[in-house]
């Protein structure tokens, strides 16, 4: 891993309330790992980075000064490195011949340069702390995360209950009526902070975990900043501060997506996707559309979902237990029962049906959305719709996505006669004909 590579963060400042926080590690004996194992990746960011000052040292392997300062002295001791003499307030320092030896034999095992890991042990005890199921989604929160969009209430009142879980739940029905918008929303609606650790360590075998493509930093408690890695105060820098993750996978999710993904060339593992998502919200959108039956998708998320706990093995064999904590959300338009076994759904804790809008719904869509694009829809127009498209159409149901659709089509064909944007009887039959086909 290059420093590049990394998020240039300072230690999370920890407010009074954010009990959640990792506390910063005092000795060595608190960060769980073993001495020679951080010399030697101390060697592998010196040897790598290029890197001579203590301050610059502390920022690659996210310890505080104390600590690499002990590692220095061991590796003093150890002949590893020698000092080059003083850089301001601080003693340089450079590796020796067996210093470099050392740095090339800990690489051939792992080529992991960067923030020093955390023990599973102490990442599952995070994950505890900070579980998905501590926080709450009142009726107020989720009825502001659902503002935009429109659906009976008693939906809501199924939602309600099945978000605030933590467990799973099902969204199924047609095609086109909003179950991606309501996972999203769900995504939405947790904003609470989780910490993320750069990676966690098995058995000395490196597993990353904090991917900028799904974690999104979350925003500092206070103001008060943090210049030095000295402060006493302050969260383990192994971690990294984020909103509650949201992982979305779809037809491309493969039952191996969800295993440790090992790379021979760095002898690294990956963590898997619902790993990423712990603290947060994991949805399998188009569910019974991937290369694996859905039933082998349950089977492999069976345990997770009902114990909390997922097994993962690595290389040598070694199969240990990994914390699982995310509300999982699969989301479908196939009926259920074509999917999976009694058995399986049973198992799919909340099961919200996403039917199609009835018509005074489906008039309200209407109105939003051509609102939304700056356009008018009149009452004549209205029943147009309703009456000349939908009814002269045979096998023709109100649908969710059918608004947006056919005012971005008449939007594309005002373009193209270079007329103002407006919806009309005539340009709505040329937009009616890209929804449909002939057969």
């Amino acid at each position: 891993m290059l420093e590049a590579e990394l998020p240039v963060l300072e230690p999370t400042p920890v407010d009074a309330q954010d009990r959640i926080a990792p506390a910063l590690p005092q000795r060595i004996e608190d960060t769980g790992l073993d001495e020679t194992f951080l010399v030697s990746l101390l060697i592998k960011n010196i040897y790598r980075l290029s890197l001579d000052l203590p301050s610059r040292m502390c920022a690659a392997i996210r310890l505080p000064v104390w600590i690499v300062e002990r590692l220095l002295e061991t590796a003093r001791n150890k002949r590893l490195v020698e000092p080059l003499g003083q850089a301001g307030a601080e003693l340089r320092f450079s590796l020796t011949e067996k210093g470099r030896a050392w740095a090339l034999e800990a690489i051939e095992q792992s080529e992991w340069v960067g923030p020093a890991p955390v023990p599973l042990e102490h990442y599952a005890a995070q994950c505890a702390r900070q579980s998905i199921r501590n926080e709450v989604l009142s009726r107020p929160k989720l009825e502001a995360a659902f503002a935009d969009l429109l659906f009976p209430e008693e939906m809501l009142e199924q939602l309600g209950p099945a978000v605030n879980s933590g467990a799973s739940m099902l969204l199924y029905g047609p095609p086109g009526n909003g179950k991606s918008s309501i996972s999203e929303a769900v995504c939405a609606a947790f904003r609470g902070r989780v910490f993320v650790p750069f990676a966690i360590t098995v058995d000395n075998q490196i597993i990353t975990v904090f991917d900028p493509t799904v974690h999104e930093l979350a925003a500092p408690l206070d103001n008060r900043g943090a210049d030095s890695l000295r402060r006493e105060s302050g969260a383990d820098a192994r971690y990294v501060a984020c909103v509650r993750p949201t992982v979305i996978t779809g037809g491309e999710l493969m039952l191996e997506h969800l295993d440790l993904a090992y790379s021979p060339v760095s002898r690294i593992y990956e963590a898997p996707m619902q790993l990423k998502a712990s603290g947060g919200v994991f949805v399998i959108d188009d569910f019974g559309r991937q290369r694996q039956t859905p039933q082998e998708l349950v089977n492999r998320m069976i345990v997770p979902l009902e114990k909390g706990i997922d097994y993962l093995s690595l290389q040598t064999g070694r199969k240990f237990e990994a914390p699982f904590d995310a509300l999982t959300v699969f989301s479908t338009n196939i009926p259920p029962r074509k999917l999976v076994d009694d058995a399986a759904l049973r198992r799919l804790r909340y099961k919200v049906l996403v039917d199609s809008p009835d018509e005074e719904t489906f008039v309200m869509i209407w109105v939003l959305t051509a609102r939304k694009f700056g356009l008018d829809i009149d009452e004549a127009l209205m029943r147009f719709i309703l009456d000349d498209l939908y009814a002269g159409q045979l096998g023709a149901h109100y649908q969710g996505f059918h608004p947006r659709f056919l005012i971005d089509q008449s939007l594309a064909i005002c373009t193209y006669e270079g007329i103002r944007p407006r919806l009309d009887p005539a340009i709505l039959r040329r937009a009616w004909k890209n929804l449909f086909t002939d057969e």
